[in-house]
């Protein structure tokens, strides 16, 4: 993740001036026990699967990523110029950390990884994102998830 102070100008100007949404209410879901913990991932890489359509910038939509997909058949269409992809390349966890959340589950340190992860564009306008975020929250409750770690780029 690039620092502020490190994005050339005038970017940097752009995004330090950039104005965050606010909401009246904020939500409060007390945490389950670790034991008890279904946990999924949220990336901001804009990773999809091998085949699909990129997520292009400022895209609002998100992508399923199966917990069991192949490493080479997740792809990182993240359009950043301040996104180094070198980690990514090397390896998926720095972006994903599916490996270490299926560790934290075998050790008994959480209940159960989610059988799917997730993927938004990141550097796209959190109010642009504010619908299919909550149709995502939606579905992660449905599916028993109760706890997600969110993975920014």
């Amino acid at each position: 993740m690039v620092l502020l102070n490190e994005v050339p100008e005038p970017e940097r100007t752009v995004i330090a001036g950039l104005d965050l949404p606010r909401f009246e209410k904020t939500p409060f879901t007390p945490a389950a026990v670790p034991a008890r913990r279904r946990v999924a991932l949220l990336s901001s890489a804009g990773l999809i699967l091998r085949g699909e359509r990129p997520l292009l910038a400022r895209d609002a939509g998100y992508r399923e990523l199966p917990a069991d997909t192949a490493e080479g058949d997740i792809l990182c269409s993240h359009v950043s110029t301040n996104f180094d992809r070198t980690g990514f390349q090397q390896d998926l966890n720095v972006v994903l950390p599916r490996d270490r959340l299926r560790e934290l589950a075998e050790a008994g340190d959480i209940g159960a990884a989610a059988d799917t992860h997730y993927a938004f564009m990141g550097a796209t306008d959190p109010a642009a994102l504010a619908d299919k975020a909550h149709e995502l929250g939606g579905k992660l409750l449905a599916l028993g998830v109760n706890t997600v770690v969110l993975a920014p780029v």
